[in-house]
């Protein structure tokens, strides 16, 4: 499905019955990252898996920045009437979020955090270099974006009042004084560090992470 707001095009998802549930993906996906746990999740939910601007089906050729993608999300459940939100955000997508649930506490309910990072320093120096090498190979304004952003300060964790599930592998590119840092700035929260997995590991193993996002968000579970 399509809908016009914040002036884009933005293709999204819709499955399932009850609450709420946005998926936003990261940097160069889109919405099939969630493919396999969509049905899953719409046993207990309303799923709405989105396009993030110049991202899959959702519109190209617009201008690029996290604020501008969270206001996109803001206005998507404004138009369609959205309360007591869930969001699970991986990497941009938990930037994203972070942004959304710091804006709009009394509309946020619970939110998954997975992979997030609060400044571009926040990710590991190697990967950093690899981002800005395939940027200066190609210039591409979603690679520019993670150089150059996002900016979250304790201040706006602190005005989080959802409850923060925050997840990350033992080897991911985030910094893990990073992943602490979100968890603690987030008055109410929960910290959990896979073993042995990588940034996206423990994400596209569908059935684990199903498992963390269920068992995180089950007081609005139907069985």
């Amino acid at each position: 499905m399509e809908i016009t707001v914040n002036q884009i095009h933005l293709f999204y998802t819709q499955t399932g019955h009850g609450q709420p549930l946005l998926l936003l993906h990261g940097n160069g996906e889109d919405h099939q990252l969630f493919a396999d746990i969509i049905p899953k999740l719409a046993r207990d939910y309303t799923v709405y898996a989105l396009d993030s601007r110049d991202h899959g089906q959702s519109q190209h050729d617009v201008p690029l920045s996290y604020q501008l993608m969270a206001d996109d999300v803001m206005a998507f459940a404004d138009a369609l009437g959205l309360k007591e939100l869930n969001l699970v955000g991986f990497s941009d997508g938990a930037i994203v979020t972070m942004l959304i649930a710091s804006q709009r506490p009394t509309h946020v309910h619970k939110i998954v955090l997975a992979g997030g990072n609060l400044t571009p320093e926040g990710i590991k120096l190697a990967s950093r270099v690899g981002v800005r090498l395939a940027n200066w190979h190609h210039a591409d304004p979603k690679l520019a974006l993670m150089l150059n952003e996002p900016h979250i300060d304790t201040a706006t964790l602190q005005r989080i009042s959802a409850q923060a599930f925050v997840i990350a592998g033992a080897k991911d590119v985030v910094k893990k004084e990073e992943t602490i840092a979100i968890a603690s700035g987030i008055p109410t929260s929960i910290l959990r560090i896979v073993p042995n997995a990588t940034h996206s590991s423990y994400v596209k193993d569908n059935q684990q992470f199903y498992h963390y996002i269920a068992a995180f968000l089950q007081p609005y579970r139907t069985e």
